[in-house]
């Protein structure tokens, strides 16, 4: 049987520091049957050059200028050269597990199409990783260990942008890169859960995730947090919202404010609960905040939860289960 060519795809710029060791670590993969099709975005530094010395000794790798402007572009302009049965992504300042490619193509063979492969992910830095990327990794660690990734969603993105491989055929009928949508990422992972692929589980760290002071996602302003948010309303509304039913916002501190935003933007009308005492009873865009008791006199309901704090997920969680209210049906955590 003819072994499957793996596409990879790698979007960089200005990444001389540590884009070797990102080649370095596709290069020595105990799968070899792949192509790296590396896309620079108008870098200003060496790593180009350092790019073109592995593509004139490797036939494997295509170096491309990007034809347009940002990642999405890269992305687009590498794609329309890729050839593989399997479409992954790989960031140009982190370093692949070396069986990595092997173990996600295997699971894919396998499990076979409307299925994505996962691993594993590890944060490593120069200066210590810091707690909230720590909880990060633990946090998609545990849903990928179990494959249950979309059913946290709304919370954060659950599928990490390079470490992910999928059927370029269900890739494409996914929207591939088509989409003009930031962050991408996360754009990316609303599609496959649309699309309705299934998350392979997997208890192997395949990806090391570097993480320093530049990193596109601490200072793009296209990973912002209300780009987040947007992202979340939108795809809600069109995946999971029931006309049918009440919508009610639980929260109203930061995220709660720019949730009834967009809601109230989109003409989708809501109530609005919260459990601060002093916060009950105001009024905040003509909207009366009232005691989450007040779910108690409402028939059918959906509610977005944007209580950050851990502990009063908790009780919010222990609160629904107790009224036999549903995650991802009834109610649904943004954060």
């Amino acid at each position: 049987m003819q072994t499957p060519l793996i596409s990879i795809l790698v979007p960089f710029k200005n990444t001389e520091s540590y884009i070797v060791e990102c080649l370095d670590s596709i290069v020595q993969q105990t799968y070899s049957h792949w192509e790296l099709i590396i896309i620079d975005d108008g870098s200003t530094d060496a790593s180009y050059q350092l790019v073109q010395n592995y593509a004139n000794s490797d036939a494997r790798i295509h170096l491309l200028s990007n034809t347009g402007n940002g990642i999405i572009e890269a992305l687009r302009t590498g794609y329309k050269l890729a050839k593989g049965t399997f479409v992954t992504r790989m960031d140009s300042d982190d370093v692949m597990a070396l069986n990595k490619l092997e173990q996600m193509q295997q699971s894919l063979v396998t499990r076979g199409k409307g299925h994505l492969a996962l691993g594993n992910v590890q944060y490593f830095s120069k200066t210590g990783v810091g707690k909230g990327y720590k909880r990060y990794e633990d946090w998609l660690n545990r849903l990928t260990s179990k494959g249950i990734n979309f059913d946290e969603i709304y919370k954060e993105c659950v599928i990490p942008s390079p470490c992910w491989m999928v059927y370029k055929t269900d890739f494409d009928h996914c929207g591939g890169f088509t989409s003009d949508i930031y962050p991408e990422d996360y754009d990316l992972a609303f599609r496959f859960y649309r699309q309705g692929l299934k998350c392979i589980p997997s208890n192997e760290v395949l990806h090391h995730w570097r993480d320093y002071a530049v990193r596109t996602s601490r200072v793009d302003t296209h990973y912002a947090e209300n780009s987040f948010l947007e992202i979340k309303v939108n795809y809600f509304l069109e995946l999971s919202y029931n006309k049918d039913k009440t919508l009610v916002i639980w929260g109203a501190g930061t995220k709660g404010k720019k949730v009834a935003q967009l809601l109230i933007e989109k003409n989708t009308p809501f109530e609005w609960v919260c459990d601060n005492p002093k916060k009950i009873g105001k009024d905040i865009y003509n909207q009366t905040l009232k005691s989450f008791e007040y779910l108690n006199s409402i028939k059918n309901y959906q509610s977005i939860v944007t209580v950050a704090n851990q502990e009063a997920q908790l009780e919010i969680k222990q609160y629904f289960q107790a009224h036999q209210k549903t995650s991802m049906k009834d109610y649904f955590f943004f954060c």
